[in-house]
């Protein structure tokens, strides 16, 4: 169970302000359950885990099971953005750090990503790891033609059926995509794709617990439906209306209060090198649903100790508009302890038979004190452990949090005007059909 810990702030705001705070929390919460405030029509994440299917969690397992039998060791998950972060996030962290190394027979196949950037080596790199592969592909979008997936699976796609022939490449390739329309929906019926829906009151980066994330979880091999059961036991924690229970409204209070304090930047800060991708899908999850009408908590992350070693003096020293968010699992799932050593040449014999897992958590206490003490507040976010049934748990609380965060700030958490900015330069740069106008006012600026 997500548990949350403001201990780390004290020092830097006032016990007053914090309960002002936690009460505009609970109007903003009232908001996201009463459906009431801007985007409302895309809050069909908020009762997924309650709402979940057996249709859907059985159907994931059945393109698993139907892929394992035809031998499939290697997956390409295309999509970008929502459509790929929590997947790759929950994959990497249940992951054993060197699978790729140790692979033996029957192992879940190696799922890799491809759709989430337009890069020539990337994309030849990639064709040239699934040569020799027995390949599947699951991809993922709305509409079908967003440019870095619809070029992903236009060449898979090309790969695949001219590796199986067009009737064994309908039954590798799965797509997730709109239940009606669109591009990829008109494709999948054309050539027989099994199909999962996104829903359409579900945006992106809302979606991690609906097949988008849960279909490439389960064919890499994890249990998608202890992955439910922990989002449903936080769908309840978050929906209480108690500040002492619910940590999404404490969470939400703490960090919108501290940046009207002038903490400008938030970091998310995790001790283990298996939730470096939480980082990146919780940027997106607050940064496109927070950055808008020029307000925002700008959303960074680091990983330690390792990033001690380089962002840790600006962290300590750096301009004072920081807050960490701490990530903190309290149970690590293996177990090692340092020996000693007859000649101590490295003086490290104080530690010997100490867990490495304790010296970590030393770490974390000695980085906690030093950076409240260099002005740096420090929100806490903590887990048992790795596995499936808490990550449900803290991707559904970081989802909830940031609705109310999100109605606390005073903007619409639900939308995402200015991605369009950039895809409307780049259709007139390609010279799409319909953007010759634009075309030529951009070459004019060039």
């Amino acid at each position: 169970m997500v548990k949350f810990n403001a201990a780390g702030c004290s020092q830097f705001v006032s016990d007053t302000r914090y309960k002002e705070y936690l009460s505009k929390a609970v109007r903003a919460l009232d908001v996201v359950e009463k459906e009431s405030g801007e985007g409302n029509d895309f809050l069909g994440w908020k009762h997924i885990p309650s709402q979940m299917t057996e249709d859907i969690l059985s159907g994931c397992e059945a393109v698993r099971d139907s892929w394992k039998a035809k031998g499939v060791d290697i997956v390409v998950v295309i999509g970008i953005g929502g459509s790929y972060l929590g997947a790759k996030c929950a994959i990497e962290a249940l992951s054993h750090s060197f699978a790729s190394e140790i692979r033996k027979d029957g192992d879940a196949p190696r799922v890799v990503f491809a759709g989430h950037n337009l890069s020539e080596e990337y994309i030849c790199e990639l064709m040239d790891f699934v040569q020799n592969g027995n390949v599947a592909c699951v991809v993922i979008s709305k509409s079908g033609t967003t440019t870095e997936p619809a070029v992903a699976f236009r060449i898979m796609k090309q790969f695949i059926e001219k590796k199986y022939g067009k009737k064994e490449a309908a039954e590798r390739i799965v797509a997730v995509t709109d239940k009606a329309r669109g591009a990829l929906k008109s494709l999948s019926t054309q050539e027989g794709y099994r199909t999962f829906v996104i829903e359409d009151n579900v945006g992106g980066r809302y979606s991690v617990l609906t097949p988008v994330g849960l279909l490439p979880i389960c064919l890499a091999g994890f249990d998608i439906r202890a992955m439910i059961a922990g989002a449903l036991e936080a769908e309840k924690q978050c929906e209480s209306t108690s500040v002492e229970e619910n940590p999404a409204l404490q969470y939400a209070a703490m960090r919108n209060l501290l940046y009207d304090e002038g903490k400008k930047t938030e970091i998310l800060v995790s001790f283990t090198p298996k939730l470096q991708y939480l980082g990146e899908w919780w940027k997106q999850l607050y940064g496109e649903s927070e950055g808008k009408d020029l307000k925002g908590i700008f959303p960074a992350s680091v990983v330690f100790t390792t990033d001690l070693h380089s962002m840790g003096q600006y962290i300590q020293q750096g301009e004072r508009t920081l807050m960490e968010t701490v990530v903190t699992v309290k149970n690590s799932n293996r177990s090692m302890i340092i020996e000693s050593d007859a000649q101590n040449l490295d003086g490290l014999n104080f530690l010997a038979g100490k867990h490495v897992e304790h010296c970590n958590a030393m770490a974390q206490l000695g980085t906690k004190l030093a950076h409240i003490d260099g002005g740096v507040p420090q929100l806490e976010v903590s887990i048992e452990r790795l596995c499936e049934k808490e990550l449900g748990g803290i991707f559904y609380f970081f989802e909830k949090a940031c609705g109310i965060s999100g109605y606390m700030l005073g903007v619409n958490p639900f939308n995402q005007p200015g991605v369009e900015a950039y895809k409307k330069n780049m259709f007139a740069l390609l010279d799409k059909p319909g953007y010759e106008e634009q075309s030529k006012e951009i070459r004019k600026r060039l």
